[in-house]
């Protein structure tokens, strides 16, 4: 973690157009977007895809960046991720959920009745039950679970108020407990 000095030389220097600074810059936040990205779209080819446009969009956009700390910048990186990620959202309109039912089905065939669900199961249980969230709900409740995102810094990269992201989150963990709990073997 840089102190408050470093990170704001090393924001200048990313608004001047200095490579090391940017390559510091995908490394820091590859991995990260790539998952955020991942759990928007699902397939590991079109999150790829958008982390590049992400990191594209950003390089050509820099200088227009007016953070001077690592958590704006944070949140601007998220913001423009999270555009591209509900942008391709809504041009695919494809169903999510195919593959996750074959893995889903997999999983239930070699189980028997009697047998306590595996750590593979639980975790196809969760994905589909935040799946199956309303995208608003479930870019939220990524962003601060998965991704570990202040309310503050995930307002700052969806606009939306800190309040409404609250509840947003809250009634996304109560219908991922509630599908979770319902799902049988």
């Amino acid at each position: 973690m840089m102190n408050r000095v470093q990170c704001g030389e090393w924001i200048t220097r990313l608004r001047g157009g200095d490579v090391e600074a940017f390559d510091t810059l995908i490394e820091r936040y590859g991995d990260r977007l790539y998952w955020h990205l991942r759990r928007i779209v699902v397939r590991h080819e079109e999150a790829e895809d958008l982390l590049q446009e992400t990191f594209a969009q950003a390089f050509l956009s820099i200088a227009s960046f007016r953070g001077d700390s690592e958590s704006s910048l944070t949140a601007w990186l998220y913001r423009i991720a999270t555009s591209f990620g509900i942008k391709s959202l809504r041009r695919s309109r494809a169903t999510i959920f195919s593959s996750l039912d074959s893995v889903r089905g997999d999983l239930l065939a070699s189980f028997n009745d009697e047998v306590e669900p595996s750590a593979d199961e639980i975790v196809v249980r969760l994905q589909r039950a935040i799946l199956a969230l309303p995208t608003k709900q479930r870019l939220v409740f990524n962003m601060r679970y998965y991704d570990e995102l202040s309310f503050e810094q995930i307002a700052e990269a969806t606009g939306d108020s800190v309040s409404t992201l609250k509840t947003n989150y809250h009634y996304a963990a109560k219908k991922i407990k509630e599908s979770v709990k319902k799902i049988e073997l």
